[in-house]
């Protein structure tokens, strides 16, 4: 009836404990002191290409109604919640053997550079993923810039001493 994991590494192992003493610390401390609504913080990447920086939320079980994504002062925000997959009709109605799935309501920010185009930020919601696309400015883009030189026109270089007519002020 109980399923059983044995993690390989050491990191889990110690991660699975924290866990076991979490679980086990909610079950006796009173609601009080727990907080009413847990909260769990949804794992996020941030990457960038030359024109835009790119977010992916994992929000497994979340359903697209109860997000909310705000942008202001350079801070891209997002707020929303998870329900609890099984809930008893009254209290003690429902027994929960082994609960691993984080709920509750949960907050990520995440600041940007100052040359974003916040107008133009898209966000779609796939297989409980969420991408955020966030467009860069035109001045914050990278561009290539010509070198040209002096004596680009015969193809010799100015000489040391000689002044080129483009440097002159004439």
């Amino acid at each position: 009836m109980f399923a059983t994991r044995t993690p390989l590494n050491p990191l889990a192992q110690t991660l699975d404990r924290m866990s076991v003493l979490n679980r086990a610390l909610g079950e006796v401390l009173p609601e009080a002191m727990r907080g009413a609504s847990p909260v769990w913080v949804p794992a996020l990447e941030v990457a960038e290409r030359g024109d835009a920086y790119m977010i992916a939320v994992d929000l497994p079980g979340v359903r697209e109604g109860d997000l909310e994504l705000s942008f202001e002062n350079n801070v891209l925000t997002l707020r929303g919640s998870k329900t609890a997959s099984f809930a008893g009709q009254k209290e003690n109605d429902l027994r929960v053997h082994i609960s691993e799935r984080q709920t509750g309501s949960f907050e990520r920010s995440v600041r940007l550079p100052e040359f974003v185009e916040g107008d133009k930020i898209e966000a779609h919601f796939t297989d409980g993923v969420l991408y955020v696309t966030v467009p860069k400015s035109r001045a914050a883009q990278p561009r290539r810039i010509p070198v040209n030189g002096a004596g680009a026109s015969n193809g010799t270089a100015p000489q040391s001493g000689e002044v080129s007519q483009d440097n002159r002020g004439n």
